[in-house]
């Protein structure tokens, strides 16, 4: 969805499971936006270091220049009111503030383009990116491949053994799946099997919630 400068404040949300190409849709977007010559700011959250510390990565090496934030609301404190378009990948990353601070700056007559997992390693609603969605004027559903038999891919399985519902990884850690193929409860002593057999990359665990 590209919306033109005209355009009044608005929500747009690029959801969906890992390795679906949420961050190369989110980055095209906004490179579209700074070709139009619009003040773009783009935020990534702290937690979220796996490839980069300033850019946002996509499993493709797609990139694009970010700012790092610990808490939804330093985007505010962050914007430049100048600004016409905020970037904001990763977004099941932020607490539930994450909401309010998109209303605020759609209120205030920016476009703002979030990405970010629906749902978690369990197939449950991933917190704040439902109640994101029911706000957003816009909604783009990606899908990945099933990486077991090659139908349209909707979830994403974990691969290591943890109970966290953040564990921040990329491939090797987890593996987009079809619906048929998803296993959200695997036993523990099938993931220390996966693990061993040298599927597991490294991954950072975190206490707080691609």
């Amino acid at each position: 969805m590209d919306v033109f400068r005209s355009h009044p404040g608005c929500i747009e949300v690029i959801t969906g499971s890992m390795f679906s190409g949420k961050s190369e849709e989110l980055i095209r977007r906004l490179r579209r936006a700074q070709i139009a010559r619009q003040r773009v700011q783009i935020f990534k959250p702290l937690i979220d270091g796996r490839y980069s510390q300033d850019h946002i990565v996509s499993h493709s090496d797609m990139r694009i220049d970010a700012e790092l934030v610990e808490r939804a609301d330093e985007i505010l404190e962050k914007l430049d009111q100048r600004t016409e378009v905020i970037g904001i990948d990763e977004g099941q990353f932020f607490d539930h503030t994450l909401v309010g601070v998109c209303n605020q700056l759609a209120n205030g007559g920016k476009r703002v383009v979030v990405a970010g997992l629906d749902t978690d390693f369990l197939g449950q609603p991933f917190e704040p990116m439902p109640q994101l969605l029911a706000v957003a004027e816009y909604i783009t559903k990606t899908l990945a491949i099933c990486m077991r038999c090659g139908s349209p891919a909707n979830q994403t399985q974990r691969l290591v053994a943890s109970k966290d519902r953040v564990v921040v990884g990329g491939a090797g850690a987890y593996e987009a799946r079809c619906r048929r193929c998803f296993e959200p409860e695997v036993e523990e002593d099938q993931k220390r099997d996966a693990i061993a057999a040298g599927l597991k990359s490294p991954a950072l665990k975190a206490d707080a919630s691609d």
